[in-house]
């Protein structure tokens, strides 16, 4: 996977600190990916332009989180046939409940899959999943992840447990 197989896109750059999540979930699974920004509402042309061409770019899965009424996971779902996973972003007065909705309301046929408020990570581990379908080292990955995430709680109620 020496190109990125996951493009992020980030309606602006305050947006970045919580889609950085994404791309360290991704490094820790061994998935290559790229970040840009690329608003659905002022960068139209580029934000088309992204989704149209990812496939032939070798992107594979694409991550869209935006904030406020904004609809970048839609409006890149409008141009690529490919698995386009919406973050809704907590700002604005609303505190990213109109981003949710605005991401999750999609017209049949044009699906955006949508994760939590600010769920950045569980974005990179749904794409991750996604991939892992065609590459064993993802699916490997993944489960190991969940078995130390088992044993870590394991762990953790048996010492709590022990304390009663």
């Amino acid at each position: 996977m020496d190109r990125p197989s996951v493009g992020i896109l980030v309606g602006s750059d305050s947006d970045l600190p919580v889609m950085e999540k994404a791309v360290e979930v991704l490094k820790d699974m061994g998935v290559s990916c790229e970040m840009d920004i690329s608003s659905a509402h002022r960068l139209p042309e580029k934000t088309a332009e992204y989704a149209k061409t990812a496939r032939s770019r070798g992107i594979e899965v694409i991550i869209a989180g935006a904030g406020m009424a904004a609809h970048l996971a839609g409006a890149v779902a409008a141009h690529t046939t490919l698995p386009v996973i919406g973050v809704p972003l907590k700002s604005g007065p609303l505190g990213g409940v109109d981003a949710l909705y605005s991401t999750v309301q999609m017209p049949s046929g044009v699906p955006v899959a949508t994760v939590s408020i600010d769920g950045a990570k569980n974005a990179a581990y749904l794409a991750c999943s996604i991939l892992s379908i065609k590459y064993p080292h993802i699916a490997e990955n993944l489960e190991a992840f969940r078995e130390k995430t088992r044993r870590k709680l394991e762990e953790k109620s048996k010492k709590l447990r022990s304390k009663g």
